[in-house]
C-alpha cells in the first residue's frame, strides 16, 4: 500500500525532468517486517544521508520476526534495507536541489526511483526484544523495514580485499 505525499509540491515536475508512465503491475512482491522511527516527517527534514545524522532512531520489527534477531547483539553496524512507500517513481531523469542540472536517476542516491527501496549502514546502539536503536538513518518516521543484514566491514566495505 503506497502513501501518497502530504505535500503536492513533492509531485511536482523541475525543468529538464522526464516522468514515465509506470507498469500497470508489479513484478514481485516483498513483506515488510517492520518498522522504522524516526523523527523526521518530511522529506524536506530528513538528512541528505544516514551518514548526515547521529539521531537515535529505532526499528521495531512486527512480532513474527522476533526470533530472527537472535545473536544480532554481537554486531557493531547493519545494513538496513528499507521501502521508501512516499517517494515519486515516475522520475526517469531529475534536476537535483543541490546540482541544478538533469541527471539519470541511477546515477543519484535520490528516494525517487522506480523501486524506491534504500539501504544505510547504520550503527547498533541496543537490542530490546524486538527493539533496536541505531543511529545513520535518513528515512521518514514509519518507513516500512524489508530486511537487516549484518554488516562486515571485511566483505561490504569497496576498499576491502576479497575473502
Amino acid at each position: 500500500m503506497r502513501r501518497m505525499p502530504e505535500n503536492e509540491a513533492e509531485h511536482e515536475t523541475r525543468p529538464g525532468e522526464i516522468a514515465v508512465a509506470l507498469p500497470a503491475r508489479f513484478d514481485a512482491g516483498i513483506y515488510f517486517i517492520g518498522s522504522i522511527r524516526t523523527p523526521w516527517q518530511s522529506r524536506a527534514d530528513c538528512p541528505k544521508n544516514g551518514r548526515g545524522s547521529q539521531e537515535i532512531c529505532s526499528i521495531e520489527l512486527f512480532e513474527p520476526y522476533a526470533a530472527a534477531l537472535a545473536g544480532i547483539e554481537a554486531f557493531s553496524h547493519l545494513v538496513v534495507v528499507y521501502f521508501m512507500d512516499r517517494a515519486r517513481r515516475d522520475l526517469v531523469v531529475q534536476v537535483p536541489r543541490h546540482l541544478g542540472e538533469p541527471r539519470g536517476t541511477f546515477a543519484l542516491r535520490s528516494p525517487v526511483r522506480p523501486n524506491p527501496i534504500a539501504l544505510s549502514v547504520v550503527r547498533l546502539l541496543k537490542v530490546e526484544g524486538s527493539r533496536l536503536s541505531v543511529a545513520g538513518l535518513d528515512c521518514l518516521d514509519r518507513t516500512p523495514l524489508v530486511d537487516l543484514k549484518p554488516y562486515y566491514a571485511s566483505v561490504d566495505s569497496a576498499g576491502a580485499d576479497p575473502p
